[in-house]
């Protein structure tokens, strides 16, 4: 693979910011192999994409340093962009930036400019942790004309119910202390009101000891009453790294991804 630190201008946010991105490279050695960044059928159109998103206490470094994400998205040549949101919840923020402006349309621009990736529904995924999984299903259910397929390791699901009392001023500064119910935020309520023939493919992972299991919970059973086609994983395992690891790995295998 080809590893990228990218630092550039975000209109959007008014400031700079970076993100990571891995990119197939055709080679092999000792323990490498790797495909071009003109796989599959069709070179011109570009290789498949993952946009690889980060947790509340994270930054666009650490799926590479607390996972062997390379290494896998090397096996399947799909291209992986890690972008830096801080702690926005993927939300353009009452007191701060436009985290949502930047991730669901500044961001897929300058990536589609800039790199070798294909722009196609069908070649395109997102996926998250905790944090990153609500932003990996918020894009999807907002934008299913976007991608072929989300997934949500320990997603916070459900901010309509989540208890920020612990992170401070985080409510205020994102959402402004305002109810999300009914709005772009409220991922439950978007499952309810969507049409399931319309979404992309949905995959959900989520420890049975993890903080966060009532709210997959909820979105589980949401899903099933209006017939919203989910892969669901409840399975033993906590908020961890040794969890998002194993997950990651298995979301590679899910993704519809195009030969």
């Amino acid at each position: 693979m080809i590893r990228l630190r990218t630092d550039f201008f975000a209109e959007s946010l008014g400031m700079g910011t970076s993100m990571n991105v891995l990119m197939p490279q055709a080679a092999s050695g000792i323990g490498m192999e790797g495909a071009d960044a003109t796989n599959g059928a069709d070179g011109a159109r570009g290789v498949p994409v993952l946009y690889l998103l980060h947790g509340l206490s994270d930054d666009c470094t650490i799926w590479e340093r607390r996972t062997s994400i390379e290494r896998y998205a090397t096996e399947k040549g799909i291209a992986v962009v890690m972008p830096e949101v801080r702690r926005s919840f993927y939300s353009d923020e009452a007191v701060g930036e436009k985290y949502w402006t930047f991730i669901a349309e500044e961001l897929p621009q300058l990536v589609a400019r800039t790199f070798h990736v294909s722009t196609a529904r069908e070649d395109t995924f997102v996926a998250g942790l905790s944090m990153g999984g609500f932003g990996a299903f918020k894009l999807a259910l907002n934008h299913p004309d976007r991608f072929a397929a989300a997934a949500s390791l320990s997603g916070a699901l459900d901010v309509t119910s989540l208890d920020l009392s612990w992170t401070g001023t985080l409510g205020e500064r994102v959402w402004g202390g305002r109810d999300v119910s009914g709005t772009a935020d409220d991922l439950v309520g978007l499952v309810e009101r969507a049409d399931p023939t319309t979404l992309p493919a949905l995959f959900l992972d989520c420890g049975t000891e993890d903080g966060l299991i009532s709210q997959n919970e909820r979105f589980i059973a949401a899903a099933e009453e209006h017939s919203v086609g989910l892969t669901s994983r409840l399975r033993p395992g906590d908020h961890t790294w040794e969890f998002w690891d194993e997950g990651i790995q298995d979301v590679l295998d899910w993704l519809p991804i195009r030969g």
